[in-house]
């Protein structure tokens, strides 16, 4: 690799892929929980677009562990989406552990989004029909 190749991934595109083991009821939750319907489909997966970048759910013989974020959305009005998914169905997480605990499904994190000049994130997760732990966050400043 020379010096004009250092950064080759960084001039890619990332795409998020979430196993299902049933698309037809992945398709289902993502249609009727999060309003969003695929730009594209193949006898293996779905690919959806939001904001202008992909993700595409996959038949999968696989589960996801669930046991961390595969994929989040930022948003301007976390309020506001939390309780649209909630009227549609949508149940969020609820966590209490020391130094980090939810109230109505919402978690304030100090510390979140540095990057972006932000002091922390209002945060709220949830699980697709086929166990994927979904993010969506906003930015603190």
């Amino acid at each position: 690799m020379n010096a004009d190749d250092s950064d080759i991934l960084a001039r890619g595109r990332v795409a998020t892929r979430l196993p299902a083991q049933d698309l037809d009821r992945a398709r289902r939750f993502y249609a009727e929980k999060l309003g969003l319907e695929p730009v594209d489909e193949r006898p293996g997966g779905l690919l959806y677009r939001c904001g202008g970048t992909d993700f595409a759910v996959f038949r999968s013989t696989g589960a996801s562990s669930g046991t961390f974020t595969q994929m989040g959305w930022e948003v301007d009005d976390l309020d506001t989406v939390v309780s649209r998914l909630k009227e549609r169905g949508v149940v969020f997480e609820e966590v209490d552990v020391p130094g980090f605990r939810t109230r109505d499904g919402i978690a304030e994190i100090d510390g979140n989004y540095p990057s972006k000049g932000a002091r922390g994130e209002r945060a709220a997760w949830f699980r697709d029909s086929e166990g994927n732990l979904l993010g969506i966050g906003e930015p603190v400043v």
